[in-house]
């Protein structure tokens, strides 16, 4: 019985010594083993041998691991190794990782002040109160002041004309294009707004890019991706606003026009009268 109890403990210790990691795991469980084999078998045998018999027991289990065992967990390890080096020599080789990170902190550090540089250029050139002010609502990359953007605009501008100082088709031609205007204004500003995000995302990246370890390739390309998505997204939008404008300017050309032809045939009937009056 003792026999049958002795295999099956070993049997449980062997495949727990082929599934650890590391040396010094092993050796602890080595020693864990010998002792629980130890308490498992002696007191079954402590019946019919004497003291000696422990020690035999000890020597036994020994002998097992160093002739057995030990050569298979070497075996694992060398693997491993084998492994290890294969992929620092050949997959991803160390030394051409470290010179890509090394090119990108270069490009960082050539290129990511002067872009920033340019992107806070001071732009602004009006010289009157009235146009400051609203030339810096306009490039302040804010979405909460729309109502500050509308009174200046309104100031600079001016507002439409009350209906005894201007024929209607004029004031209505006047409120639409100042309503695309300041439309146009706005999508501006949450433009810019956004595009703060994006450039922190791309620098972001960038910073990310000159820290790459073996394997999260794949996630930075993901994300670059999804950002350049996100940034054709914002400049398809912008040209909308764009085409929007463009639009509207035809509109009111032809609204001129349509106007001078109302005026033509105003003066013709008029001159009609008068010629029938003679």
């Amino acid at each position: 019985m003792h026999y049958l109890l002795y295999a099956i403990s070993f049997s449980a210790f062997a495949w727990t010594v082929l599934t650890v990691n590391g040396r010094r795991r092993v050796l602890a469980l080595t020693l864990a083993g010998v002792m629980v084999l130890t308490l498992v078998v002696t007191p079954t045998q402590a019946k019919a041998q004497a003291q000696g018999g422990i020690i035999q027991a000890i020597q036994a289990v020994l002998k097992v691991l160093n002739s057995l065992i030990l050569p298979v967990v070497n075996s694992i390890h060398g693997t491993r190794s084998a492994n290890s080096n294969f992929y620092q020599t050949t997959v991803w080789p160390v030394p051409s990782i470290n010179q890509s990170n090394s090119l990108v902190l270069q490009m960082i550090g050539q290129y990511r002040s002067l872009m920033s540089g340019i992107l806070h250029i001071n732009l602004r050139s009006a010289t009157l109160p009235a146009p400051q002010s609203m030339e810096a609502l306009i490039r302040d990359h804010q979405v909460n002041n729309f109502d500050g953007l509308t009174k200046s605009f309104n100031s600079t501008y001016r507002t439409i004309p009350a209906p005894t100082d201007a024929n209607q088709a004029d004031r209505d031609m006047s409120d639409f294009d100042d309503a695309l205007t300041l439309d146009s204004l706005k999508t501006l500003k949450a433009a810019d707004s956004v595009t703060d995000l994006e450039l922190q995302a791309a620098d972001s990246i960038e910073s990310a890019a000159s820290q790459a370890v073996p394997g999260s390739t794949p996630f930075l390309t993901a994300t670059a991706t999804s950002s350049s998505i996100r940034s054709q997204a914002l400049t398809q939008k912008m040209l909308a606003a764009e085409l929007r404008q463009e639009a509207a300017r035809i509109a009111h050309q032809n609204g001129l026009r349509k106007r001078g032809a109302m005026f033509t045939t105003q003066l013709r009937g008029t001159i009609m009268n008068l010629s029938q009056h003679n």
